[in-house]
């Protein structure tokens, strides 16, 4: 699948990051942050640690330094952990040191930021884990949350898992409501999805769902580089994989979790898609520890 990428091509860049990251601290301190500018003496200086409350895979060290060096440049970020790496309880993920107000209030929005991106993280990687013993490969969705995919997006790679197309706009994906439209002129499915091939950009992949064995065989027919079997159950799925006979590669879709992905796996797909990676992974414990260093003699 050509819109599959490892970490190196992950679809957050530095101008996402700073975009993004820009907007969520205007939106936490529009006027400025009212308690640090009253508490804290403008020349104190601190040491803030990210330490891990729970293990888990980290997710998000560059967004979580933008929080702090788009606050004020003169903060610094070490960054102890990797994208990718696993941590255990108690472990240093990062320290921040700088102006004291500046690591106060960029705190809250790496904290969100990386909390919520280890915990994409975290969850993909018990996915991949759970079929590592299959060739299947672990596919996120389009189900994130709106603004943030490329954020998402690049925790799931963080976690071992890969992309699936990145917007409606870079791959073309049948599904059942679509069929419907592309046969009501008379068309079969066959015609009328060599038709759409005529036309796709080259390199574009083409991807149609079925939700019924027996329409395999006109989809296949119709050039297809890719087929979603949704919501077949196991039996299906296995009769599906051996219908198609390598034609074309086989994506999983529909009632997967944790429980069920191994025996998904097991059926011979090429691919599993999960929307529960971005859409219900919960935030990671992780905490930011502060300590003043210097400056507060005269408060």
């Amino acid at each position: 699948m050509s819109n599959l990428s490892p970490l190196s091509h992950s679809p957050l860049d530095t101008s996402t990051i700073t975009r993004v990251v820009r907007e969520a601290l205007r939106e936490d301190a529009p006027e400025g942050d009212i308690t640090s500018t009253l508490v804290i003496p403008a020349e104190a200086t601190a040491t803030a640690v990210l330490a891990a409350r729970e293990t888990g895979v980290f997710a998000g060290a560059q967004v979580f330094a933008a929080a702090f060096t788009l606050t004020d440049p003169t903060v610094r970020v070490e960054l102890v952990a990797d994208d990718g790496e696993r941590f255990d309880v108690g472990q240093t993920l990062a320290i921040v040191t700088g102006p004291a107000r500046a690591i106060l209030t960029g705190e809250r929005v790496g904290l969100n930021f990386v909390q919520r991106m280890s915990g994409i993280a975290t969850l993909t990687r018990a996915y991949v884990d759970a079929v590592a013993h299959t060739s299947a490969v672990i596919l996120d969705t389009r189900k994130t949350t709106p603004l943030l995919r490329a954020f998402e997006r690049h925790a799931v790679l963080c976690g071992g898992g890969r992309n699936h197309r990145f917007s409606l706009s870079d791959a073309f994906m049948a599904k059942d409501n679509h069929l419907a439209v592309l046969t009501e002129g008379g068309l079969d499915i066959t015609a009328a999805l060599q038709r759409v091939k005529a036309d796709l950009p080259a390199g574009m992949v083409f991807e149609v769902e079925v939700d019924r064995l027996d329409q395999i065989e006109p989809v296949l027919a119709g050039g297809v580089d890719q087929i979603m079997l949704d919501n077949f159950s196991l039996a299906d799925m296995r009769t599906g994989v051996a219908q198609v006979a390598g034609r074309a590669r086989v994506e999983a879709s529909g009632g997967v979790n944790l429980e069920t992905v191994a025996q998904i796996a097991a059926t011979g797909v090429d691919f599993i898609s999960v929307g529960a990676l971005t859409h219900s992974a919960r935030a990671l414990d992780l905490g930011l520890d502060i300590h003043i260093d210097s400056g507060l003699d005269n408060t």
